[in-house]
């Protein structure tokens, strides 16, 4: 995945002025240096292997070698400085920017080893072959972008380099071209330092045409989150308020050919944005802003998260204690008894769809998100899953026996089930139900009875909680917790398993996640 994408971002009929724009904007947006940034690491790789071979082909395999005996040391030198930028671009502290500034100035050391390495012997005075800075000049004027006139400057000083080294042949006492003839010798040096600049100016014109391209009213897309089937999620930045958020966006060849897909589409991203909108737990994801660009784009502006999905936590981390289960829990009840109370029914809680982040000083706290294919009781009385233009529609592990069943009343209750399979994640790290195929999975979730989590885990589960788990998991929706306020109410009330709370959730994100538990900056406080 790329965080360039294709032009994805529409420019909206009211621009806001570029406040960005001057002498200290970047030449390239963030993302497309962090690129070129992994390209300098491979330069740098190149330029450590290349002087490593010219130190064991003038120290061992050729016949006269380099006599100068400084030579070793050259090689060692530029092999090891090469290294050391080759790790600063990787773990170095420094902006991406900053980088390909030092890979820029990393040009002039190897032009200057290069032209004494070059003139430390007798040479033919009236022509030589191409010199390797010519070479090193071009390359880096690909390879770091820069402004054309810092490119410039640097390459003509690095071009110098050659003629410098004729100067010191001088001064050793050797037979050198005339100035003029020195000139001339290396004037191709000269003439790349000016051709590199050609790639660097249309560098720049490029990041110019991608951060308009990027524009969404106030915001400027900053890079490339994710990429699913209806479009793609941006970060991005407010450009006049000290603020990051979200982005998603629905590609309009989606959109526009006006297919019974393309309704169904359409119909989801508005039905998304309006349930999200209306709803206020505070577990919930906001959303700011969206809207419809000239070119057919929908799109939509959310917070920003710092943290991470239900599924890649206990994937990385392993399945939690019960009584952070319990926490986590309630807070996604939290957001769903809102929903439920409005006459909204999620249909695809899953741990996917459930972010836990740091949110100022609070840890683990809960947002559920993608509302996309949520259910309005009030508006679509009489229509079933079965016979909505959406079909069957969920997440196989995490679907409720009666929308596999289609049955003609499919209610909040689904989503109760949907949340005892996610605490059974939590708890266990495992599906509710295994199987080779998402035919049989949803089988087994009308025909088979659930093993208690506490039966399929090393973690200890108080019998109110695993209880509380198979009570969500029933067949039957008349046994289970009638909403997610009714779970909500169980879930507090299982008072063996309260003892998580905000101090420990920090202690735990500042041994497993330490760089979400720095200070925040000003965006992420905004």
């Amino acid at each position: 995945m790329t965080a360039t994408g294709r032009a994805m971002a529409p420019r909206l009929r009211t621009p806001v002025p570029d406040t960005q724009s001057g002498p200290t904007r970047a030449p390239l947006p963030d993302d497309l240096i962090r690129e070129q940034r992994t390209r300098l690491a491979i330069l740098y790789a190149v330029g450590a292997m290349l002087w490593a071979i010219g130190l064991v082909l003038d120290e061992w395999l050729l016949p006269a070698g380099n006599p100068w005996p400084h030579a070793p040391f050259v090689h060692i030198a530029g092999a090891s400085l090469a290294l050391a930028l080759l790790a600063h671009s990787h773990w170095g502290r420094s902006s991406d920017q900053r980088k390909m500034d030092i890979g820029l100035a990393f040009m002039l050391p190897n032009a200057l080893a290069i032209a004494l390495l070059n003139s430390w012997e007798p040479q033919p005075v009236t022509m030589r072959p191409l010199s390797w800075i010519a070479i090193v000049i071009l390359v880096f004027g690909l390879i770091a972008p820069s402004t054309p006139r810092r490119l410039f400057l640097v390459g003509i000083v690095a071009a110098a380099m050659d003629p410098l080294g004729v100067w010191v042949a001088h001064l050793r006492g050797l037979p050198v071209p005339s100035p003029f003839g020195t000139f001339l010798m290396f004037l191709p040096n000269f003439v790349c330092a000016g051709v590199a600049v050609l790639p660097s100016h249309l560098l720049q014109r490029l990041g110019r045409r991608i951060r308009d391209a990027r524009e969404l009213g106030n915001y400027q897309l900053v890079g490339l989150l994710g990429r699913g089937g209806m479009g793609e999620v941006w970060i991005a930045e407010h450009r006049l308020l000290a603020r990051s958020a979200a982005i998603k966006l629905i590609r309009p060849e989606l959109l526009g050919s006006g297919t019974l897909a393309d309704t169904t589409l359409r119909r989801r991203f508005e039905r998304e944005v309006e349930a999200t909108a209306a709803l206020s737990s505070p577990h919930t994801i906001r959303l700011f802003d969206f809207g419809v660009s000239d070119d057919g784009m929908f799109y939509y502006v959310m917070e920003l998260l710092t943290g991470r999905d239900l599924e890649s936590l206990v994937r990385e981390f392993g399945p939690v204690p019960a009584d952070r289960a319990q926490y986590l829990l309630r807070q996604a009840c939290h957001s769903l008894a809102d929903a439920h109370a409005r006459g909204f029914i999620h249909r695809d809680i899953k741990p996917a769809n459930i972010y836990v982040c740091r949110m100022g000083l609070d840890y683990d706290f809960v947002k559920v998100l993608d509302f996309g294919l949520v259910k309005d009781r009030n508006r679509d009385a009489g229509q079933t899953l079965m016979t909505a233009a959406d079909g069957t529609t969920g997440t196989p592990a995490y679907m409720a026996p009666e929308i596999i069943l289609g049955e003609v009343d499919v209610d909040r209750r689904a989503d109760v089930y949907a949340l005892g399979c996610v605490a059974y994640f939590l708890l266990t790290g495992q599906l509710v139900f295994e199987a080779e195929t998402p035919m049989k999975m949803v089988l087994q979730h009308v025909q088979s009875q659930p093993v208690p989590p506490s039966k399929r885990t090393e973690l200890a589960i108080p019998r109110e909680l695993d209880e509380l788990v198979l009570a969500c998991l029933e067949k039957n929706p008349e046994n289970r917790p009638q909403d997610a306020q009714e779970l909500f109410l169980a879930a507090c009330g299982c008072n063996s398993c309260n003892t998580w709370n905000n101090d420990r959730a920090r202690g735990w994100w500042e041994a497993h996640l330490p760089d979400l538990t720095r200070p925040l900056d000003p965006a992420q406080t905004a």
